[in-house]
């Protein structure tokens, strides 16, 4: 493919728009249709102010936001489209009214000429079954808002030609976009790797483990991965994200998803969405979602955390003599008894706890129930922490109580762990805790994903980075944490529940019995 060809664009919304910028300022002659006459006005001029803002804030040099103001040509009728060497059509997200697109411009295109669908969730490979020439229909699915948002899936369907994958590759990557080149699946790459994220935290909400507002606290500060610029944690906790996309829009692709896959457990949407949704309460764009929007104020909980959570506890009515560390996983307690001590607390270093002690286990994808019971250890006394990131330096350090555990004892815990000013949260008994059962279906969806050949690890990582925003790709992050810990954590949380949903992909199995690093192929 050469590297100035006219590209047409059908639909002049947001993406269409987007796409046409982003074509226009790489050096391409943009033929921009819209079925409504006055959207299209409308699009034309809003694009060429754009260019004229971008030079006035010195990001684009003047010439260049007149060249690519001049690039741009309005198509009153898809037969203005006869001289283009690809189509990108941006319209309705329907199946059949893209066919009909489709079919239409075979009409009208050369026999060269790249069709190419900017869906999100329909299949390709059914919006090229109209076509006479599927072989040269592909997906080019961008995200929104284009320019900014630097990751391209292209995708072929079951009888697209390679060669049309590589002219599209070819394509994004001329206008320094990256893109990431994914097989015909629901989803495609970020849309099914995202699954994990959002649903497990409604899931742990729905199960009365802890409130949206401290999942969201615990997925922001708990979680740390090292960087090339230093550790870092996801942005936004989970029902934070959701609020900024709408559950308009996420809770149909949940749903989408789940049912494209045959009911396939890992997605299983949330009735709490569901009811969410119904209800109008679907984030940001509505003034309330999870939490309450205010004009420019900031968000505030629109519920209220449970009691104990996130919080300094008073000091305790009964004053611990000693704390015993499990040994069950040594090196957490290791960690565990290293906190302690920085703190002034008195180990107790006996092979069973002295009848005094507050007993901390480490559970990894148990429960505190489970964990204590299966250790033949006083419930009464027994707190959990989560170690699978570090503790110290930690911006928040997250504890759980089994049913039967002493509130006194509970708040002597989290006295102690956070007695030089990390916050704590303390969550009900649970599975995985918060983060260990976000990160390992984030993880786990992610090994599948690599697993059914829809991308090579090095898209999914890329394409999760920079399509979602996670610090690193789920396969680093299984890397950084360990294939065999991520492995183990969800045959844990598994066999306690029962649960289809938290098997361990064979992609994860293998590697981690033979000690293979997640990234690579």
């Amino acid at each position: 493919m050469s590297s100035s060809i006219s590209i047409g664009v059908v639909g002049s919304g947001a993406m269409g728009r987007g796409i046409a910028q982003l074509f226009a300022q790489s050096g391409h002659a943009v033929v921009l249709h819209d079925a409504s006459a006055s959207a299209l006005d409308a699009a034309m001029t809003q694009l060429a102010d754009t260019f004229s803002k971008l030079a006035d804030k010195g990001k684009l040099a003047p010439e260049a936001a007149r060249a690519a103001t001049a690039r741009l040509r309005r198509a009153e009728g898809i037969g203005d489209f006869a001289g283009c060497a690809v189509v990108v059509e941006a319209i309705v997200e329907r199946l059949e009214p893209k066919q009909q697109l489709f079919r239409a411009l075979e009409d009208v295109v050369g026999p060269d000429c790249v069709l190419a669908t900017n869906t999100s969730s329909l299949s390709v490979t059914a919006i090229g079954s109209a076509c006479s020439t599927p072989a040269r229909v592909a997906g080019l699915h961008f995200f929104n808002p284009v320019p900014l948002m630097r990751v391209v899936e292209v995708i072929g369907g079951a009888r697209t030609e390679p060669g049309v994958v590589e002219q599209l590759v070819e394509l994004v990557r001329g206008t320094g976009h990256v893109p990431v080149v994914a097989a015909d699946m629901p989803g495609f790459i970020v849309n099914h790797a995202g699954r994990g994220f959002g649903t497990e935290a409604l899931k742990i909400v729905g199960e009365s483990v802890a409130s949206f507002e401290e999942v969201d606290r615990i997925m922001r500060e708990q979680v740390r991965f090292d960087t090339p610029k230093g550790p870092a944690g996801f942005k936004l906790g989970p029902f934070e994200l959701m609020d900024l996309t709408g559950l308009d829009v996420s809770h149909p692709v949940m749903e989408s998803i789940y049912r494209q896959f045959y009911d396939e457990p890992r997605f299983r949407p949330s009735a709490l969405a569901a009811q969410r949704l119904a209800g109008g309460l679907v984030g940001r764009k509505a003034g309330r979602g999870f939490y309450t929007y205010d004009g420019a104020a900031a968000p505030s909980s629109a519920a209220t955390a449970p009691a104990a959570a996130s919080a300094q506890a008073p000091a305790p009515s009964a004053p611990v003599a000693r704390v015993w560390v499990s040994r069950a996983r040594p090196h957490a307690a290791h960690a565990v008894e290293a906190l302690l001590a920085s703190s002034g607390a008195v180990i107790d270093t006996g092979d069973r706890p002295a009848l005094d002690a507050l007993i901390v286990i480490t559970p990894l994808g148990t429960d505190a129930t489970h964990a204590s019971v299966a250790q033949g250890l006083d419930a009464r006394r027994t707190v959990a922490i989560d170690t699978l990131f570090p503790l110290a330096p930690a911006k928040r350090r997250v504890l759980m109580a089994t049913p039967a555990t002493d509130p006194a004892i509970r708040d002597a815990a989290v006295a102690l762990f956070g007695a030089d000013g990390c916050p704590v949260s303390v969550i009900a008994d649970s599975c995985g805790f918060v983060a260990q059962r976000i990160v390992a279906m984030v993880v786990a969806i992610a090994c599948e994903i690599a697993q059914q050949g829809i991308a090579t690890p090095r898209d999914i990582d890329r394409a999760v980075t920079l399509g979602l925003g996670y610090p690193v790709g789920p396969l680093a992050m299984g890397d950084a944490l360990g294939a065999a810990e991520i492995h183990a954590l969800l045959l844990n949380i598994q066999a306690v529940t029962g649960d289809p949903r938290y098997r361990p992909s064979l992609w994860l199995a293998r590697r981690a019995a033979l000690g293979l690093s997640l990234t690579q192929a």
